[in-house]
């Protein structure tokens, strides 16, 4: 196996000089640099990442921290990471909170993420967190305290708005994203509408609520929150249930609004056992626009989420810290957009529509 001195002999340069040219570190003239990259390609030389590491501080991974890699939603987001991850020259650590489904050790866990992969001294961390808004000023404290101790390891928020806290942050709107979703089916006719959400302890699920129950009230319809609202865990199950329950409570309702498409698939295959015609006895409303909802029958209304774009814009705050890291910038805040996708859930004839760039 050839090192870098046999590179350094081919090229007939100093060691130093190959070092300069792999790690980009000092400027080297294009016609040595071609002679080192000639001499490498012809030994077939691979650059040790540990050593390189050593010298230069820098890892070359980057560690994304999320909630339920088993789920359909993170796999977008984790796609436009790497995208942008794989075109720097860099490689992902992908870890798994497991907390999706509201258990509440993941906050635990997460912690115990942060510090495997500051240990591990990756040179930036991408993550979403579940911390409880009344939490999250003093977890993070520590959490920031840690990024900056043996290197500076920049961090990037997903879904959550953190920057009052310092950190950058690529965030949804979930409660007006909600009030869309609603004010959809009460557009479509719906007058006693439910809700399925996600567990109370984490901060988006609490946001599609609050503006499922402002738009309800702000079209003046009487609601009773006790019957109206079930708790799910973002799961298929938990929406089936959830649905059972909902009907046993109020058998005369006309929408629901569900809080991730997961969830909508669960409630739709319980109207179907129960006999109850979709959309014509009642409306079913998703949330996210995973690839399920486009191809269950019936097709799911839903609210578009940029996933993959939101994982590459991530990405891309990420780097340049990395890449600027004496920027005395203040943290950054990117809302992404969301859209209305009508389908035949709630509207019988309407045109189907695929939408590709996400799956």
């Amino acid at each position: 196996m050839s090192g870098i001195k046999d590179v350094a002999k081919r090229a007939g340069v100093s060691i130093s000089t190959v070092s300069n040219v792999l790690n980009q570190s000092k400027y080297v003239s294009p016609e040595l640099v071609k002679r080192v990259e000639d001499a490498v390609r012809e030994l077939s030389y691979e650059v040790d990442p540990i050593a390189r590491s050593m010298k230069s501080n820098k890892s070359g991974t980057i560690g994304v921290i999320v909630e339920d890699m088993c789920g359909v939603f993170y796999p977008y987001v984790v796609k436009g990471i790497n995208s942008v991850v794989m075109e720097k020259g860099y490689q992902l650590v992908i870890c798994d909170a497991q907390s999706v489904y509201g258990d509440t050790n993941a906050i635990s866990r997460e912690r115990e993420l942060f510090k495997k992969l500051f240990a591990s001294r990756v040179d930036g961390i991408l993550f979403v967190t579940m911390v409880h808004q009344d939490l999250i000023e003093r977890h993070f404290h520590e959490i920031l305290a840690r990024s900056n101790q043996s290197k500076k390891i920049p961090l990037v928020s997903l879904e959550r708005d953190l920057t009052k806290i310092g950190i950058d942050s690529v965030y949804f709107d979930g409660y007006n994203n909600a009030k869309m979703a609603v004010q959809h089916l009460i557009d479509c006719g719906c007058r006693k509408i439910a809700h399925i959400m996600g567990p109370m302890m984490m901060q988006v699920a609490q946001e599609r609520v609050e503006g499922y129950k402002d738009c309800i009230l702000q079209n003046g319809l009487l609601a009773n929150w006790n019957t109206l609202i079930e708790y799910g865990d973002y799961s298929h199950q938990s929406g089936y249930l959830a649905m059972k329950k909902l009907l046993e409570n109020t058998p005369d309702l006309d929408g629901v609004f569900c809080g991730n498409d997961q969830m909508a698939v669960g409630a739709l295959k319980l109207l179907k056992e129960y006999g109850k015609r979709v959309p014509e006895d009642i409306k079913v409303m998703g949330y996210d626009d995973v690839f399920l909802s486009s191809i269950i029958e019936p097709s799911l209304s839903t609210i578009h989420i940029q996933k993959t774009h939101t994982g590459m814009k991530a990405a891309q705050m990420l780097f340049q810290r990395i890449e600027n890291p004496d920027s005395s910038q203040e943290p950054a805040a990117v809302k992404m957009g969301a859209r209305l996708v009508v389908r035949r859930s709630t509207v019988a004839d309407s045109e189907e529509e695929w939408i590709f760039v996400d799956w």
